[in-house]
């Protein structure tokens, strides 16, 4: 599973694959412009500062001899090809004194100066010469010709850092931007996928937790591609970099040194291992945690009238405490590890260059310069601030991934391809051909239901709780397909429909309708750029809501918070039935639609059901059986089959369980 991650993360890596190699380009530019620093630094030292050492000859005056006690001089180095040379003379410090050897040295080791003269020492060897101690304006005057070369270092040395600098704030910049560019055309995706998913999927899945996966699952990938990715990509690039300059200095030492890569590999292997059992219970708690307090907030009313809150917050904290737990085991793991990890490798690194340069190395004969010390220290010092930067980057690398599976499993999921192909509006004609269905394998909830509904007609389905009259719906608007049985629009098979083209020409309006953030026109347009503003405000009129909504501030473009929770049960019911008025159905269902609203309003809003439903096929599942009379059709279910079925004066007539029903409501509306 996490190969293929990588594969899908990499996939939509490529998408911005110019930015991000350019990007790494510009990173490239930026390591090779730092790295060259300490080879600077070292033939700052080993040439232009320690290079007093070389051998010195006389010579004619000129640009880079240095006149001594009426002789020129000059370095060894600074003879074009053919020059002539004269005697060689040494310069050599011992302790913190200089002194000018008028003579070749046969060998050099220990240097000492015993009664005037200078004692060299080395092994059973010993010699002595005469030397002058140079004054310090004598020792300047020896240095003067390395001054300009000098000075060309250091300005080369800062150019260098500026491009650096330059370079490095591209490669962030363009790396940010590309990653943000992944986030923002992944939550894309996954918003659409969510509209795509079919109605089943969110029946198991709690709205927070999807959410959940939209918002902080998709944060935590963002992480990767800005954080943890362009820390790995530059740390990559540093370390091969360093290594590069490690083997042009010393081949033994950096081949040494090398053994720190399969540590390194060895070691993010197992962290991975064990941080990845963990993030993966940290998403998932997060994601429940989502999930209750959505679920409370949009429950609070049930919660403090029945006084839950106690309870609620108990059942809250046990999912807290875990995920806590297990975000106490992630930062156990991180601090045992990671910048103990680099500390330990850091001092086997400088404990192996110290044997390395303080043993045979540094024996006379096979001297190792002071500048290639110096340059070996600094890069091991820089090797480590990468592998600093990948290791205490494992913990947000893990999280990524763990988070990266949890999106890519609902991407995963199938959907309904979207449609969009118009089919001319169908008369409105319905068929049930012996359907069966159920939500569960096995467990019908609909058992061979048979009926048909003409354009035009009116059909009232009627029944307990759970005798199957919403399901119908359901399968009609095909939210679910059948198991068994043709459901059949004007004749035509709707499986052999897309879902857009079927539900193109329906309507809905449900028990609680659904407002969205916006205005009263958005909702009932739906922003839908063939309802014209002169479209919604006729519908609103003909149900009869403009009697509320002239009289409130901005009238028809009056705000709607979420679920429209500042209007009354009655007015949100009216904006739903302009809803489906403005988009003209050839089928409407109206599930429970007048169910929650009072006398009053109901009286109002029957003239204009009439006209709701006037040409259109409808079918209304209704409760209140008083609201059904005049149905075409009224078909009684019971347990998922269809017991009776006529129209109000013929069930009426068969004294059966309809009439019981209508009895009963009767009988309750006198007493009360």
């Amino acid at each position: 599973m996490k190969r293929k991650v990588g594969h899908r993360l990499f996939q939509y890596a490529l998408l911005y694959k110019k930015t991000i190699i350019a990007a790494l380009l510009m990173l490239s530019v930026a390591v090779a412009a730092e790295l060259t620093g300490p080879f600077i630094a070292k033939t700052m030292i080993d040439k232009h500062i320690l290079g007093l050492e070389f051998s010195w000859y006389e010579s004619a005056e000129g640009e880079e001899a240095v006149l001594y006690k009426d002789t020129y001089y000059k370095r060894e180095d600074h003879f074009q090809d053919g020059e002539s040379r004269g005697n060689e003379v040494r310069i050599l410090q011992v302790g913190r004194d200089f002194y000018f050897v008028n003579e070749a040295i046969p060998f050099d080791g220990e240097r000492s100066i015993v009664d005037g003269k200078l004692v060299i020492s080395r092994d059973d060897q010993t010699t002595l010469m005469d030397a002058e101690k140079l004054q310090v304006e004598e020792l300047l005057a020896f240095y003067q010709p390395e001054i300009d070369d000098l000075l060309w270092l250091i300005g080369a040395y800062f150019v260098l850092l500026v491009v650096a600098s330059f370079f490095q704030y591209g490669q962030r910049l363009y790396l940010q931007i590309s990653s943000n560019r992944i986030i923002q055309k992944m939550r894309r995706d996954v918003f659409e996928h969510i509209q795509r998913l079919p109605i089943r999927y969110f029946d198991n899945l709690p709205a927070g937790k999807v959410v959940s996966r939209v918002t902080n699952d998709t944060e935590a990938i963002r992480d990767l591609f800005v954080t943890v990715l362009a820390n790995f990509f530059s740390s990559i690039i540093y370390i091969t970099g360093i290594f590069i300059a490690l083997f042009l200095l010393d081949k033994k030492l950096a081949a040494i040194c090398l053994i720190l890569i399969p540590i390194l590999v060895v070691w993010i292997y197992f962290y991975r291992k064990y941080a990845s059992k963990y993030n993966h219970v940290v998403r998932s708690r997060l994601s429940d945690i989502n999930g209750m307090i959505n679920e409370s907030i949009q429950g609070m009313t049930i919660i403090q009238a029945f006084k839950r809150q106690k309870e609620t917050t108990e059942e809250f904290e046990v999912l807290n405490k875990e995920y806590f737990t297990y975000q106490n085991k992630l930062l156990n793991l991180n601090s045992m590890t990671s910048h103990n990890l680099v500390f330990v490798l850091r001092n086997l690194a400088f404990v192996t260059l110290i044997w390395h340069f303080g043993g045979a190395s540094l024996q006379i004969g096979t001297v190792i310069s002071l500048g290639v010390l110096y340059a070996f220290v600094d890069y091991l010092n820089r090797l480590f601030q990468p592998i600093t930067g990948m290791v205490n980057q494992l913990a947000l690398l893990e999280q990524a991934l763990v988070a990266s599976e949890r999106v890519f499993e609902l991407l995963e999921e199938d959907g309904v391809d979207v449609n969009d192909k118009a089919i001319p509006r169908y008369k409105g004609d319905v068929t049930f051909d012996h359907v069966s269905f159920g939500y569960k394998e096995g467990e019908y909830v609909l058992k061979n239901i048979d009926f048909e509904a003409k354009q035009g007609e009116t059909v009232a389905l009627v029944g307990h709780t759970g005798s199957g009259k919403s399901s119908i719906m359901n399968l009609l608007f095909r939210f679910y397909d059948i198991k068994e049985g043709k459901i059949l629009i004007d004749g035509q098979d709707i499986q052999q429909l897309s879902k857009q083209q079927i539900r193109k020409h329906m309507g809905i309006v449900l028990q609680d309708p659904f407002l969205f953030t916006g205005t009263i026109a958005s909702n009932v347009s739906l922003d839908d750029p063939s309802i014209t503003k002169e479209k919604v405000i006729k519908a609103l009129k003909d149900v009869g809501a403009d009697s509320f909504i002239e009289k409130l501030t901005n009238q028809y473009d009056e705000p709607v918070i979420e679920k429209g929770s500042t209007l009354s049960a009655g007015q949100r019911q009216l904006i739903s039935f302009a809803r489906a008025l403005a988009f003209d159905p050839a089928i409407l269902i109206l599930d429970e639609a007048t169910a929650s609203i009072d006398t009053e309003t109901e009286a109002i809003i029957q003239d204009a059901l009439e006209v709701l439903k006037r040409g259109r096929t409808t079918f209304i599942i209704a409760h209140r059986l008083s609201t059904i009379k005049n149905a075409d059709q009224i078909l009684v279910l019971d347990k998922g089959e269809i017991v009776e079925r006529g129209n109000h004066e013929e069930l009426m007539k068969q004294g059966g369980r309809y009439y019981q029903m209508y009895q009963l409501q009767q009988g309750s509306t006198l007493a009360s």
